[in-house]
């Protein structure tokens, strides 16, 4: 098990297209993750964010309420349309506090792929963990972990009651 890294691969019943703009288009990235976003997402450019509890899943968006108005900026370094969006942040920013050095973010990946037999594999990943201090990184891990386990699913959620959108 790798401590740098962590993946979640999930297959979705949507259009590559539909896929994409639930994942690249931030307002609804926003809607399904938990953030309120201050602008779009740009190449090389930072988008401040505030977590908010998440529009997709009731249960979900209770366990997101301690969070709520706790600032998330995302760095978004890479957008390859149809293929691969990622960007960088502080993870556990809340422990971290808000002069966290760049050098401790993580980069957030995903990367879309046709699906033998129809739909989009969709694969989520984390990387950069170890450059987090000791102390800190077997939380941020742990939380990350679970945290990707849920969105997954909100995402999964997210297309299904906006198949058209």
């Amino acid at each position: 098990m790798s401590t740098d890294r962590i993946e979640k691969q999930i297959v979705l019943r949507a259009s590559r297209e539909r896929v994409w703009r639930a994942i690249a288009d931030s307002t609804q990235f926003g809607k399904w993750f938990g953030v309120s976003l201050q602008g779009p997402f740009l190449q090389g450019q930072r988008v401040a964010g505030r977590i908010v509890a998440t529009a997709v899943d009731p249960e979900v968006a209770k366990l997101q309420e301690p969070w709520v108005g706790m600032a998330c900026d995302f760095y978004v370094d890479r957008i390859e349309p149809m293929d691969r969006f990622s960007f960088r942040w502080h993870p556990g920013a809340e422990e971290a506090g808000p002069d966290a050095p760049e050098d401790q973010m993580t980069t957030v990946t995903f990367e879309l792929k046709d699906a033998p037999g129809g739909g989009v594999l969709l694969t989520i990943t984390e990387t950069g963990f170890d450059r987090i201090p000791l102390e800190r990184r077997a939380k941020v891990f742990a939380d990350n972990e679970g945290g990707w386990e849920m969105q997954i699913k909100l995402i999964e959620k997210y297309l299904a009651q906006h198949a058209n959108g």
